[in-house]
């Protein structure tokens, strides 16, 4: 550097001025070190007289269709309108998504009303225009929902119905979206009658494709109809039509109870388009389907009222059958007339609890479960509350159940954490959808609610809007804690579900969900994973717990002992809602046994960004991490990373608390 040379002053002076600054950059450092971290202390009290147990019941999962968590979701079946009711009742209508190969002049494809099935009518009738069809034929295709997933080696039953006047050969092939590559095919012969032919084949694919489609082709001039075309993977959960992988993550949670099949999907927005549970029985042939208006979508009702009990079964969990009290968005029916819906109900339960010779537990028998299913949770409506009849029609419901199924627990729309109900019930609904930081502080929400009446049901909880984004660490934190109050308040809250519980990727109607998925790939968003460090508290037993720290009102905490098939663990979880790193002292009296380190461990749930979410090209960017606890001790020292869940497990030498539970 060239210029005029620093005389003295101006060299002390800067050299001051350099000194201060370093001065108050070092002080700067100092301070921020010491803001970074802050210290807290957690006291359990393990003792068995403070001990309270937590209901077998609490946490569970809600079902709903929305999203196409169902059809397109976890049932497998991969065509979409196979029985071309999807576009009505009146003919012509829209075949959609099934399309025409080749072009009309060639091939003419229209709906009429000639099937064999008399609940669903509707038929399509293609008729081949060409004398000399073009190489491969012409005919229909269905590319499924979003495309199918065929796998190369795996098995797909195909059932059909059809019929031609005259003798046709179809060639049915599973093929890539474009139909250029072929990864099955059959040919099948229809000989000439006016009566309809069922047709079964089973299709074997040589090669993968995840956007593949389904396609029935022919070269002979003719007609031909089609109805309830149907293509499911052989390999599904237990052979009950289930998508394997996602039941899988359902099992992982341990749900106690499955409430189904909603929601808003048991309403509708009209009464005509609510889900009728009758309509959903019985072979799926002859099953009619029906619009859900709620959430935009058909569904053909292959995963139906029986089919909801069978998953319950498989998951082991509790079902909570939540039906229609005669009230939708838009309409209701008035407390004069409800009476058929009662009876429907009635016959809702006859059918699921009803012995093999009762006249709808003979149906059930029939679909191949004779046993009855053990519905003992009812929810009369969703979200009906303030409508104009709700609380007559409930009237009608509650006694006519309670006369015909004394043990069945009916659960009201109308929330009863803050002031008593003014009708019976068993248990009262609690929906929170929210932001962050107002669900986390509502984890005390239900330690002033009476302890006397019903039981609470928190069956929708979620962050949601701007701060969940399509799942975020910073929702699942602020659930997390929720969970803890629920925890704590055991002793009235008897459920508690997120919602909504799954996602196709293709129809994101609701932000955010729990499990994500597409026709061949699924992760879990930051709010499953959080669901997974609670999934022992069902059953297990409480501890009372303090938290001493000036950075308490961003903690969140509860202490359970629970138990596996070969140990005991004292279960301590803690939700650091800020951004500094605690220095947590855990501190534990009253344990009936001694603390092993030797299998005890510490999962945390955390990211380098509150806003981090996980993707099908990083599935596992937010998920616990389990680690050795080799300090654990009744008295320890751990520290909770920012925005962060920890669960900490001491595992007991030997525990007679265990015993007692």
């Amino acid at each position: 550097m060239h210029g005029k040379p620093m005389d003295f002053k101006e060299a002390s002076s800067t050299t001051i001025f350099c000194l201060l600054l370093l001065f108050c950059l070092g002080c700067r450092c100092l301070a921020s070190e010491l803001v970074a971290t802050q210290a807290a202390t957690l006291k359990v009290d393990a003792s068995p007289q403070s001990a309270r147990k937590i209901p077998e019941t609490l946490f569970g999962i809600f079902f709903e269709e929305i999203n196409h968590a169902g059809a397109g979701g976890i049932w497998a079946e991969l065509v979409s309108n196979r029985g071309f009711e999807a576009g009505g009742p009146h003919t012509p209508s829209n075949i959609d998504p099934w399309s025409i190969i080749g072009d009309d002049s060639s091939v003419f494809v229209a709906t009429d009303r000639t099937s064999c099935f008399s609940r669903n009518i509707v038929a399509l009738r293609m008729v081949v225009l060409c004398d000399d069809c073009p190489t491969g034929g012409v005919g229909i295709y269905n590319p499924g929902f979003w495309g199918m997933n065929i796998g190369d080696g795996k098995a797909y039953n195909l059932v059909m119905y059809v019929k031609s006047p005259e003798t046709t050969d179809l060639t049915v092939s599973l093929t890539s979206s474009d139909g250029l590559q072929n990864l099955a095919s059959t040919t099948i012969t229809v000989y000439g009658t006016s009566n309809w032919t069922k047709v079964e084949q089973k299709l074997v694919a040589k090669g993968t494709n995840r956007t593949s489609r389904l396609q029935i082709t022919t070269n002979k001039k003719g007609v031909v109809w089609f109805d309830q075309v149907s293509l499911m993977p052989e390999d599904t959960y237990k052979g009950h039509g289930f998508r394997t992988e996602l039941i899988s993550m359902l099992l992982d949670l341990k749900p106690r109870f499955l409430r189904f099949p909603g929601g808003c999907f048991v309403e509708g927005d009209w009464l005509r388009n609510a889900f009728r549970w009758r309509e959903s029985i019985g072979p799926w042939e002859e099953r009619p389907g029906h619009f859900g208006d709620v959430w935009h979508y058909w569904t053909d009702d292959g995963l139906g009222y029986y089919e909801f009990l069978q998953l319950a079964e498989d998951l082991g969990a509790a079902p909570i059958w939540v039906f229609n009290n005669g009230v939708s968005h838009n309409d209701e029916v008035d407390t004069a007339a409800i009476a058929p819906f009662v009876k429907d109900v009635l016959d809702s339960l006859e059918f699921a609890r009803g012995s093999a010779d009762s006249t709808w537990g003979s149906v059930r028998a029939a679909m191949g479960h004779p046993e009855p299913f053990p519905v003992k949770y009812v929810a009369i409506g969703n979200e009906d509350c303030g409508k104009k009849f709700y609380r007559g029609n409930y009237l009608k419901f509650y006694n006519a159940i309670r006369q015909a199924y004394p043990d069945i627990q009916m659960i009201s729309n109308c929330d009863g954490s803050s002031r008593p109900l003014d009708h019976p019930a068993d248990l009262y609904d609690f929906h929170v959808y929210t932001d962050s930081k107002t669900l986390f502080n509502m984890k005390s929400t239900f330690d002033s609610t009476s302890r006397s009446g019903p039981k609470a049901f928190v069956s929708e909880y979620a962050v949601w809007r701007s701060d969940a984004g399509r799942g975020s660490l910073l929702a699942s934190l602020a659930e997390a804690a929720f969970l803890t109050g629920l925890e704590k308040n055991s002793d009235i809250v008897q459920m508690a579900s997120y919602a909504p519980l799954f996602v196709n990727d293709n129809d994101r109607t609701w932000n955010p969900d729990a499990i994500v998925f597409n026709s061949w790939q699924h992760y879990g968003t930051p709010s499953y994973w959080m669901q997974t460090l609670f999934r022992e508290s069902s059953g297990a037993m409480i501890h009372p717990i303090t938290v001493s720290s000036n950075y308490s009102g961003s903690l969140a905490a509860s202490a359970i002992t629970w138990q596996d098939s070969e140990n005991s663990f004292l279960r301590v979880k803690v939700v650091n809602f800020g951004s500094d790193a605690i220095s947590l002292t855990i501190s534990t009296s009253g344990l009936q046994a001694s603390v092993n380190a030797l299998g005890s461990t510490t999962t945390v749930l955390t990211s380098g960004n509150v806003m981090d979410e996980n993707s099908f090209s990083n599935p596992n960017k937010v998920v616990p991490v389990k680690s050795e606890l080799s300090n654990a001790a009744e008295q320890m020292q751990v520290t909770l990373a920012p925005h962060s869940v920890s669960a900490f497990d001491l595992a007991l030498a030997q525990s007679k608390l265990i015993a007692e539970m």
